[in-house]
């Protein structure tokens, strides 16, 4: 009797997986990094100049998710992110996912979430520190912009790609008879 979680579980990896999780690797290390300075150099609601006139750093303690909402709900939304996290590890791993447009977008989510979520843990906030200057827009961090850029990245490859990759799989018979 097969078990119904490996029931989809496909025995090669995307080509693209190896780089796609390399660059998660760098941007969560980037995100921690980044994290790190500002904490320690920029006291807490004060600022310095980045990019003068578009983006300056400004350290804040978020504990929240975006524009501080579920303030105070910290194991809450350690949890729910952990859940999107392993549910999208767990679509890369079964093989759901194979397109390199589909397998970086997961990655760059990955990585934003785990960055995030370290923070919870280890500090019970997560530290922001990009401040648009020009206009009011909560202030973000590095792991902020890959789960963007990994969501963005995600909707383009649904709309783009993944109904050919589907059809690609049925002409080509990858695909896994009903059971």
């Amino acid at each position: 009797m097969r078990r119904p979680f490996r029931k989809g579980l496909r025995k090669e990896l995307p080509a693209s997986l190896p780089v796609s999780v390399l660059v998660g690797l760098a941007v969560l290390t980037l995100d921690q990094l980044v994290k790190e300075y500002v904490s320690a150099n920029i006291p807490l609601g004060q600022s310095r100049a980045f990019l003068p006139g578009f983006v300056e750093l400004r350290t804040l303690h978020n504990y929240g998710a975006a524009w501080s909402s579920f303030s105070g709900m910290r194991w809450l939304l350690t949890i729910a992110t952990s859940a999107i996290v392993l549910g999208i590890a767990a679509l890369l791993l079964w093989g759901r996912v194979r397109h390199p447009a589909g397998v970086l977008s997961s990655c760059l989510i990955i990585a934003g979430g785990l960055g995030n979520i370290f923070d919870r843990i280890r500090l019970g906030y997560v530290v922001d520190m990009f401040c648009f200057e020009f206009m009011d827009f909560p202030i973000f961090n590095v792991a902020d912009i890959c789960i963007d850029a990994g969501v963005i990245l995600g909707v383009l490859y649904y709309c783009r790609w993944f109904d050919k990759d589907k059809e690609k799989e049925a002409n080509h018979g990858t695909d896994h008879p009903p059971a």
